[in-house]
């Protein structure tokens, strides 16, 4: 017999966490599904950043100006493999349009509103979750191999300014003191004093899922085959050992995969896989200071307290593909030439799945067939940094509450 439960939630990656976090602290029994564990898959490898002052849409930041410089690199910044291409190309499309004047402002527009609630929905969260001692407030240090390279960079920091997210641009002995023994090839760079990162990501998820089961929330370990929304309300759904469960209300959190799932309820969101390359070195590999940004080669280096990060760039290649381990090798040669002495080895490699969509949006809303079935899903390089806001506009559209910002941007129906 198919048994009855509240608010079920599909997903344990950090924003299936965040979710469960807030129903949980809203009083609703939650029960989170997935096929591995909590922040065991994509939010275990991220590079650990709360990226609030990173608003500017993908599409904004001159990804298409250098698709053709960075495709001619397989192990470059960008790459689709060949063979993927023809799939790929009605989301490239709308990628492009997506960097139209029009609608690259509307996107900036919903990404600052969204981030300005980020930044004070974990800091509440930190607070409930007795998780704050993980919060790093070093800034960010994002580095510039020439003049030109700088001066294509300040169009980007002036739309920043525009919405009082604060940086300087710093260079020579101000340079070397924010990152000591840094390679003299680079000339400037600019510091993000508001920037912050965590000790170790997948540790905070974890955290913050106790969090909620110290409310009532449940895990079990289960493969989704199916969800419908059930005409008397509610949804149900079937797993793959053939077993049912109804619930009153469903969120959707599966990250990449959540697309397969939102078409069997006739909506279907043009959500594409940014697989992203990282390796983890031991915590003495180097003494950065605080997360560096190599913008133009597309990988950052975050400190952890578990280990030093070195990873990044994008493969638009899916969800079946095998990982090519190779990007995380040359993103590691690079750090070494950036960070004279770095050493290299005892890494782990990693590769992951980031659910983007084309104009660097989330989905945050209902779904065609039912209120009572909410996404939350899309959120690219950003799943960390937007969790606890994600978790906060969950919960007000569970609760039937008011949103404290516009979500129209992120409905599910604007493609």
């Amino acid at each position: 017999m198919t048994h009855t439960i509240d608010s079920a939630v599909i997903g344990a990656g950090i924003i299936g966490c965040a979710v469960a976090a807030a129903l949980s602290d809203a009083g609703r029994q939650v029960t989170v599904f997935d096929r591995t564990g909590i922040c065991d898959e994509t939010s275990a490898g991220n590079a650990a950043a709360f990226a609030f002052s990173d608003v500017l849409p993908l599409a904004q930041k001159g990804m298409v100006r250098n698709l053709p410089r960075w495709l001619s690199d397989p192990l470059g910044p960008l790459s689709i493999p060949p063979a993927y291409l023809p799939q790929l190309l009605p989301w490239l499309w709308r990628f492009w349009r997506a960097g139209s004047s029009r609608h690259r402002e509307a996107s900036l527009a919903a990404q600052v509103s969204l981030m300005r609630l980020a930044e004070s929905e974990w800091m509440a969260l930190l607070d409930r979750s007795g998780t704050r001692a993980m919060l790093r407030e070093d800034g960010s240090l994002e580095l510039y191999e020439s003049e030109s390279e700088f001066e294509a960079s300040l169009a980007g920091w002036g739309e920043r300014e525009r919405f009082g997210i604060e940086f300087r641009h710093v260079a020579g002995d101000e340079l070397a003191a924010l990152q000591p023994g840094l390679s003299p090839r680079f000339v400037k760079g600019t510091f993000v004093p508001g920037w912050k990162t965590v000790s170790d990501p997948q540790i905070l998820g974890k955290a913050v899922f106790a969090h909620a089961q110290r409310g009532g929330a449940i895990f079990e370990k289960r493969t989704v085959e199916r969800i419908d929304a059930d005409s008397r309300g509610g949804a149900r759904i079937r797993f793959t050992d053939g077993e049912e469960v109804a619930c009153r209300k469903l969120v959707v959190a599966a990250g990449a995969w959540s697309h397969r799932l939102t078409a069997m309820m006739g909506d279907r969101i043009p959500l594409e896989t940014e697989r992203g390359y990282n390796t983890t070195l031991p915590a003495d590999a180097f003494d950065v200071r605080r997360q560096l940004i190599f913008s133009g080669h597309g990988f950052v280096i975050t400190p952890l307290e578990t280990g030093l990060r070195v990873g990044g760039a994008v493969e638009l290649a899916g969800l079946e593909r095998a990982p090519d381990y190779r990007r995380a090798r040359a993103m590691l040669q690079k750090a070494a030439s950036f960070l004279p002495g770095l050493r290299t080895e005892g890494g782990r490699e990693w590769m992951g799945y980031r659910p983007s969509l084309p104009d660097s949006l989330p989905v945050i809303g209902c779904s065609t067939a039912s209120r009572d079935i909410v996404y939350a899903f899309g959120h690219g390089h950003l799943g960390l940094t937007q969790s606890a806001a994600t978790g906060r506009l969950v919960r007000d559209l569970v609760l039937g509450q008011a949103a404290p910002i516009d979500l129209s941007p992120f409905s599910a129906q604007r493609f």
